[in-house]
């Protein structure tokens, strides 16, 4: 297994609610569970698809701040070499 730094901003998002926006048209709002070399783990995850919507990523996330998550996935692995940005739902601004 290949070695792994932490970094204590990442692992302080440990058991708070995130957003992983990734490099492809997919977003992963849910509970940031475990951070592995390969692997952010989030559970009570909506993992959403942009090609099945008509809604932008900015829209869709701040509409998710406002209505809630809608969970569709129990538990999912995200690749972090796929993540191009990690947010605290909490710091969602709104506008």
């Amino acid at each position: 297994m290949a070695h792994f730094e932490s970094s204590a901003e990442l692992d302080a998002l440990v058991g708070h609610v995130v957003v992983l926006d990734l490099k492809s048209s997919y977003v992963c709002l849910g509970t940031l569970e475990v951070i592995d070399p390969l692997f952010f783990v989030v559970i009570d995850a909506d993992l959403h698809d942009f090609r099945d919507s008509s809604a932008t990523r900015e829209v869709y996330v701040y509409d998710s701040a406002r209505l809630g998550i809608r969970r569709n996935r129990a538990r999912v692995l995200v690749r972090r070499d796929e993540v191009v940005a990690l947010t605290r739902f909490a710091d969602i601004a709104e506008s």
